[in-house]
């Protein structure tokens, strides 16, 4: 976006391709998402380096573990086609199910580990799109 800004390119910004832009002011913006991409490095640097084995990504796949039971844990449950469906619909579908932790204690003990990262960018988000819909119903209105 800053490259783009400062090329005098406003596809991602509709509101400055209707107004007339000062040098000054294009520099100003770019500086800002400059600092604005440093915040968000800095705020957001643990879950950026954090690094996501694969079979938290598709536990389905043919990935070989180092530990044992949870190879094990994965296999079985690669064949449990229930478990299969779900998580065709999605995560929250299918890590979020009862069966998981019960059935499959030591691949939940590596999962929930990674799913803990992740609320707070989670929720920050939601809320930054439900004020982007309340915004654009008002200025529809």
């Amino acid at each position: 976006m800053k490259e783009n800004i400062g090329r005098r390119e406003f596809s991602q910004f509709s509101n400055l391709s209707q107004v007339k832009c000062l040098d000054e002011d294009i520099q100003t913006y770019v500086q800002n998402l400059i600092a604005l991409q440093d915040d968000f490095k800095f705020r957001f640097e643990d879950i950026l380096s954090l690094e996501i084995p694969p079979w938290i990504i598709n536990p389905f796949d043919e990935t070989e573990v180092g530990n044992v039971i949870l190879q094990e844990e994965l296999l079985e449950l690669s064949i449990y086609k229930e478990l299969k469906v779900a998580f065709k619909r999605g995560y929250p579908k299918f890590y979020l199910q009862a069966e998981i932790p019960e059935k499959y204690p030591g691949f939940w003990e590596f999962v929930q580990k990674f799913l803990i990262a992740f609320p707070f960018s989670y929720l920050g988000e939601k809320n930054f799109s439900a004020v982007i819909n309340l915004l654009t119903k008002k200025g529809a209105n």
